[in-house]
């Protein structure tokens, strides 16, 4: 990893793919002008063959060449499983309901062919450019379909033959670093525990309302070992900066009461001490133990470089010591970590 340069920020591409809402092409090229503009070079991009079947990278690709930037001033991480196929149905079947306007469906294909045909048909859509920083994308989902112990038996070494392909890419030097992504981090440690990995990225799992012992305690391994880790969905699927999705999922307000009140007294906290919740859950987030950067998306281009400076925002100490009085961060994590 000795080549490999991560800054605090890395850019989440799933807008690109157009998630929620479909972005005109110029809104996408504003926000990898601004991106690369605004970043410590190289500037990190996170895309996947997943988001919008393979639209974001393809967004990525035709961005970068149309702005003329150098391949070498960006660092491109292509999350592999996914592979674009021809869409046969009104809606795309890999995720409907959450993609807009796709032209093409995805299938996951995660196998030592699979794998290294994700790979190809990835940088093809980079059109010039290609993914230096490479991961099986999902594992968990893929795991989670089998039917029975033996069928995720099998799958289990499906994941390992992909990743026998990725060391191949890695030892001829046509990629930098190995990793992997997955909402599920006990996936994560099991393959860790299988896998030389370079660096992992953990989503939904450690953040400022979310911070399980077990996970701190994977955290400090990894980095021990000096593997990476980039923390993702800081916010639980954009709950605690207001949304009413926790991890993607809709909450009740009845049902879910004690959500809403964790939710609601950690607003009038941020409200006391003058910061905003997304200052707090960025700050708690790249705090964790070992976590090297945070992925941030966003669909407006003026967000970017507010994005970049949250790492930069001061929160008081007394705000922490008051969360945990408070019984809103755990008394044994704040005691060690904060």
């Amino acid at each position: 990893m000795q080549e490999i340069t991560l800054p605090k920020v890395i850019f989440g591409t799933s807008g690109l793919g157009n998630l929620y809402v479909a972005l005109p092409d110029e809104v996408k090229l504003s926000i990898v002008n601004e991106s690369v503009k605004c970043s410590p070079k190289p500037a990190v991009f996170d895309s996947a063959g997943k988001y919008g079947a393979g639209l974001a990278l393809e967004a990525l690709g035709r961005s970068l060449k149309q702005l003329k930037v150098n391949p070498s001033d960006v660092l491109i991480s292509n999350k592999l499983g996914w592979l674009r196929t021809e869409l046969k149905t009104a809606e795309p079947t890999f995720e409907p309901g959450i993609w807009r306007d796709l032209k093409h469906d995805a299938v996951q294909k995660i196998s030592y062919e699979g794998i290294l045909e994700c790979y190809k048909q990835g940088n093809e859509l980079l059109g010039g450019y290609h993914a230096e920083l490479v991961s099986v994308h999902d594992p968990d989902e893929y795991l989670a379909a089998a039917n029975n112990a033996q069928e995720q038996t099998q799958r289990y070494q499906d994941i390992l033959d992909a990743y026998r392909a990725l060391n191949e890419l890695k030892e001829a030097g046509r990629v930098k670093a190995i990793g992997v992504g997955a909402k599920n981090w006990r996936v994560i440690k099991r393959i860790a525990a299988d896998v030389k990995l370079d660096w992992v990225m953990i989503a939904n799992s450690m953040t400022v309302h979310s911070h399980p012992a077990e996970l701190v305690e994977f955290m400090l391994t990894l980095q021990q070992q000096g593997t990476l880790i980039i923390n993702s969905s800081l916010f639980n699927g954009g709950f605690l900066t207001g949304s009413d999705y926790y991890n993607y999922q809709l909450t009740d307000p009845e049902k879910d009461k004690d959500l809403y009140h964790w939710r609601q007294r950690f607003y009038q906290l941020c409200l006391n001490y003058k910061i905003k919740p997304v200052q707090a859950c960025v700050i708690f987030g790249l705090n964790a133990p070992g976590v090297k950067s945070i992925a941030l998306n966003t669909t407006q281009a003026e967000r970017v470089a507010q994005n970049i400076a949250l790492p930069q925002s001061i929160i008081p100490e007394g705000f922490w010591e008051e969360m945990t009085a408070q019984g809103l961060i755990e008394e044994a994590y704040a005691s060690s970590y904060l």
